[in-house]
């Protein structure tokens, strides 16, 4: 059986804690959880859900480029929203980043995220093609 890997984007802020931002295993990528940090910045992104899932899947996006993957690899992904009524927004910004691209999903409301200000935190499954 094939070791798995640790992935890390360059650019991107390491993590909080103890884990990696992604693992790889064979040709499957688990991205952990990300928020909505500019990394040229190093700051939470302004503005509300939808600015903030734009940049959730930048960040993810980055972090299965670093893999050998992209969105467009997606096979699930999970999104934790601090206030369910802001699914609309969060769900449009969603979609203009996968395009026609759907992959599962499961989206959540939870009761706190880590970090000041965030609304939206994002994590996926995706493969190396």
């Amino acid at each position: 059986m094939a070791p798995h890997r640790f992935i890390q984007a360059n650019g991107l802020p390491k993590p909080a804690g103890p884990y990696s931002p992604a693992t790889g295993f064979e040709r499957l990528v688990f991205v952990s959880g990300q928020g909505a940090t500019d990394p040229a910045t190093g700051k939470l992104v302004g503005g509300g859900v939808a600015e903030q899932t734009a940049q959730c899947l930048r960040n993810v996006d980055a972090i299965l480029k670093a893999a050998g993957s992209g969105l467009e690899h997606a096979l699930r992904c999970g999104v934790f929203l601090l206030d369910m009524k802001e699914f609309r927004p969060m769900n449009e910004a969603y979609a203009k980043a996968f395009g026609d691209h759907r992959p599962a999903r499961t989206t959540v409301q939870v009761a706190g995220l880590p970090g000041e200000g965030l609304r939206v935190e994002i994590d996926c499954i995706a493969y190396v093609p």
